[in-house]
């Protein structure tokens, strides 16, 4: 399969390179200008959660094929659209008039209502997705990894489409695990309040490490997730398992076992310390996922008194 990465961010570069190591040709779009900028390589030091415990770390030299112009008349057979949430408007209008013939996988975190994200991309030619990996950019190097798992869902119809299946044998013959998610847009929305509830414990405590080493501090993260559900319902998604079990479960409960999962050098923790260590660790990257919660809660109506009296924090 030909694979256009767009842009050369921390995740469509992990999974660039995984796809390319399994076989398909991959380059990158940039906009004009960048490749000179970013230049002909990368450094990976990469966790690869597809490989067994002991053999995960890859440390290598990796040449890229950046181009800096895009037609519609391209043979790319997949586009990768993994950009910040802020970012997608933006990435959104370019990319529609170019798609061509190509199926396009939108691979990162939505807020809004996901078809209006994509609006000017003919419906048929979306896939949806959410990567298992993180980390950061350190000048050429990058530092994160990537888990085994990767989610693909639906929106909107009951059945994968020709396109949803080619994309998930894309993944598995490439040595992922798949996900399948029946009901997308909530599961994006409830991974969206997770997110928030997490960046407003980190900049409370001051830091990632400082955050996970607080029981407290994770279980007010908790609350706030338990807080914003009702705004995930009052923008027509569905509180499935996740949300159902922070509602339910005592909040310190839940806070010990995001502890576990965060704490330590492995796993998501090691991706969240290379993260919050390079520049997608900064001020605003951390304080826009509540600052659009805390937005659509007022658009919406529904209270939120724990995240508005914390709004000086991100604000």
């Amino acid at each position: 399969m030909k694979i256009l990465m767009f842009g050369r961010g921390v995740i469509g570069t992990q999974y660039a390179w995984a796809l390319e190591t399994a076989g398909h040709e991959v380059d990158f779009y940039v906009r004009p200008g960048r490749a000179a900028d970013y230049g002909p390589h990368v450094d990976l030091e990469i966790r690869d959660g597809r490989r067994r415990r002991g053999d995960r770390e890859v440390r290598r030299r990796w040449p890229i094929t950046m181009r800096e112009e895009l037609t519609a008349d391209h043979d790319y057979d997949l586009i990768i659209l993994s950009v910040n949430h802020d970012q997608m408007a933006t990435a959104v209008e370019f990319l529609a008039p170019r798609v061509g013939e190509a199926t396009v996988l939108v691979f990162n975190n939505i807020w809004i209502e996901p078809t209006q994200a994509v609006a000017g991309i003919s419906e048929d030619q979306i896939v949806w997705g959410f990567p298992g990996a993180g980390g950061g950019f350190f000048d050429s190097t990058l530092r994160g990894g990537m888990v085994k798992t990767v989610f693909l869902g639906l929106l909107d119809r009951e059945k994968p489409s020709e396109r949803d299946r080619a994309v998930h044998e894309l993944f598995t013959t490439a040595g992922f695990s798949v996900s399948e998610v029946a009901d997308f847009r909530s599961w994006l929305w409830f991974h969206f309040i997770l997110d928030a509830a997490i960046m407003i414990g980190i900049l409370r405590s001051g830091g990632f490490r400082e955050f996970v080493g607080s029981p407290s501090a994770v279980r007010e993260s908790m609350l706030h997730v338990r807080e914003m559900i009702p705004v995930l319902e009052a923008k027509g998604g569905t509180p499935r398992l996740g949300a159902k079990a922070v509602s339910l479960i005592p909040a310190g409960l839940l806070g010990f076992g995001l502890r576990r999962l965060l704490g330590g050098d492995g796993g998501f923790g090691y991706l969240m310390d290379q993260a919050m260590g390079s520049g997608h660790g900064n001020y605003e990257m951390t304080s826009i996922y509540p600052r659009d919660v805390l937005v659509e809660a007022r658009l919406l109506g529904v209270p939120v008194p724990r995240l508005t009296a914390l709004e000086p924090v991100f604000e």
